[in-house]
């Protein structure tokens, strides 16, 4: 026994446990709104802020002694006062900010919420849809990846592909499958008015957000949404079909891309968003591949396990991979138009 790598090791695992614990009073923090009143009060005591935000000065003072810990918020001794710095308020209290990741602690709720499903998947080897997980899932997923699409997409991504901005700003025809609660759909639709965009989604309650969502973002005029699944999607000669972050989670993924490839119209494009990932598992093996991995498992692979097909790709599956799947499928060229840290974007073409 190696002593001092014992002992490392158990740091490690102690680290894990403390944000493990803290994750829920984050959530707490989000949803009564104390983030987002410090981030516009300045300093301030537990009693102040109770005030400013009618909780319990009680829970607060504990709270608040939890965030500083954590190092989440600063607390001056001097004063008793604490402070959300502006850098931690892009993150945890501005919705807005291409940094805000409140939205994956959401997903964590709805991680601690399947553990008996998870284990019992582990024994059976039978999958777990999308749909029968905690409704936290689906909120989480939209704002964990809202603010790279905001970001991103009307931008650097869609720059990236071969002559699709010309086409979006002159007015084209686009699906978005797997859209989820529709923030991608909404980004796109107001980034190019003259162009018309149909959000295709197998969830029910999803498309019902996605519609409501389109609505409060202003882009009810160009966009549309319907229950409709990757392999079936309706409608032809599609200028630009968008899969983000969804492909993996398909059971048949091939079947989906070749009905891509015969709706799309003989010169479109399809866009695939995919969680960034090498194509070994030693390429992986980082926080980002950790975070990933983690969803896959709990998420991903039981998504796909569920549905007909049952090909299981992963949240990892990588480049090399989906491009075999494409070769597949009939497109006859497929590359990375671009990346990020946490994601692939990929360009298929006819």
């Amino acid at each position: 026994m190696d002593q001092a790598k014992l002992d490392s090791f158990v740091g490690k695992v102690f680290g894990d446990l403390t944000a493990a614990l803290s994750a829920p009073l984050l959530l707490v923090g989000d949803r009564l709104g104390l983030y987002r009143a410090m981030a516009a009060g300045g300093p301030m005591t537990s009693k102040e802020l109770a005030k400013k935000t009618k909780t319990s000065e009680r829970y607060l003072r504990e709270w608040l002694a939890n965030q500083a810990a954590a190092g989440y918020v600063e607390y001056d001794k001097a004063t008793g006062r604490y402070t959300l710095p502006a850098e931690h308020a892009m993150v945890l209290a501005d919705e807005s900010s291409p940094a805000f990741m409140v939205g994956g602690f959401d997903v964590v709720h709805s991680s601690f919420d399947g553990v008996d499903r998870t284990a019992k998947a582990f024994r059976s080897g039978k999958g777990v849809p999308w749909g029968a997980h905690h409704p936290a899932l689906f909120r989480g997923t939209a704002r964990f990846f809202g603010p790279g699409y905001r970001a991103n997409l009307a931008g650097p991504w869609l720059s990236s592909l071969d002559g699709v901005v010309d086409k979006l700003s002159r007015g084209a025809k686009v699906a978005d499958v797997g859209c989820g609660h529709g923030i991608s759909t909404a980004v796109m639709a107001k980034a190019f008015p003259k162009s018309h965009f149909t959000g295709f989604d197998a969830h029910p309650p999803s498309v019902r957000d996605a519609k409501k969502h389109a609505a409060a973002a202003g882009a009810k005029k160009n966009t549309k949404f319907e229950v409709a699944k990757s392999s079936d999607f309706p409608g032809k000669g599609w200028d630009l079909v968008c899969f983000f972050d969804c492909f993996h989670d398909m059971g048949d993924p091939l079947g989906a891309a070749k009905h891509v490839r015969k709706s799309l119209a003989p010169d479109g494009t399809w866009l695939l968003v995919e969680p960034f990932a090498g194509d070994r598992l030693e390429d992986n093996l980082n926080p980002v591949g950790r975070i990933f991995y983690a969803a896959s498992t709990q998420i991903c692979v039981p998504a796909s396990l569920s549905e007909k097909g049952k090909a299981a790709l992963g949240a990892q599956a990588g480049e090399a991979r989906i491009g075999e799947i494409m070769k597949k499928a009939g497109f006859t060229r497929f590359r990375r138009a671009t990346s990020t840290p946490f994601n692939l974007i990929l360009e298929a073409r006819p």
